[in-house]
């Protein structure tokens, strides 16, 4: 077929072969951009120890994050976009680093909207709670208050729940995760207890996504 056919007749001669041999000299790099590779030491680093997964049947995928980061709060958008993506042989679960006692005290807030089963209700007015309106979120009368807003949870009800027995042990096991994932920082990706990924390693807070896209796909290659 005529290039010129292709590109269109209003192209002169000269310009068309300019075009073209761009497109030529174009070729290599935009097939590596197509087919771009992370580097283990790099872009993620492989854990000097395995941590078990909750489902041996699904790849795991661990988001690392606190409410009082406000780098989570950036990243917390871009990571709800990515889900609609993910298919269903990901099990992702988000678990909350516990580096102090403020974060002990939102990380009791996310284990007991677990438990109640609304924290697709107060995710989000957490996160702005703390970072919007700059409010004391490790206050347990406030996030009461909150969760009877945002999901018409009743005060004892959140208050025997927060200070259960159930959610002080999910405390101490994302706890004890944090240390055996060896995270330093927040956020932190984790890829099937094997494979750590952090913003400076993988060049960005999207691009730790793209680092864990590439991960799954390799361990999906490898089965």
């Amino acid at each position: 077929m005529d290039a010129r056919k292709v590109l269109g007749s209003a192209i002169p001669g000269r310009a068309l072969v300019l075009v073209l041999a761009a497109t030529v000299l174009a070729g290599p790099s935009l097939a590596q951009e197509a087919t771009v590779t992370y580097q283990e030491g790099r872009h993620y680093v492989r854990l000097p120890t395995p941590v078990d997964t909750r489902d041996p049947d699904r790849i795991e995928v661990v988001e690392l994050f606190s409410y009082g980061c406000i780098h989570c709060f950036n990243f917390d958008p871009a990571v709800e976009r990515w889900l609609e993506t993910v298919p269903d042989d990901v099990d992702f679960h988000r678990v909350p680093a516990v580096f102090n006692s403020y974060w002990a005290a939102l990380a009791q807030a996310f284990y007991t909207a677990e438990l109640l089963d609304v924290l697709g209700e107060v995710h989000t007015p957490i996160f702005e709670g703390v970072h919007v309106y700059r409010l004391e979120m490790n206050r347990a009368e406030l996030l009461a208050r909150l969760f009877e807003r945002e999901a018409d949870v009743e005060r004892e009800e959140f208050l025997r729940v927060f200070g259960s027995f159930g959610v002080q042990s999910r405390v101490r096991k994302a706890d004890a995760s944090t240390r055996m994932y060896r995270a330093t920082g927040v956020p932190t990706m984790i890829v099937n207890g094997t494979y750590r990924i952090e913003t400076d390693m993988a060049g960005g807070q999207e691009q730790m996504l793209d680092v864990v896209d590439y991960l799954l796909a390799t361990i999906r290659a490898a089965e």
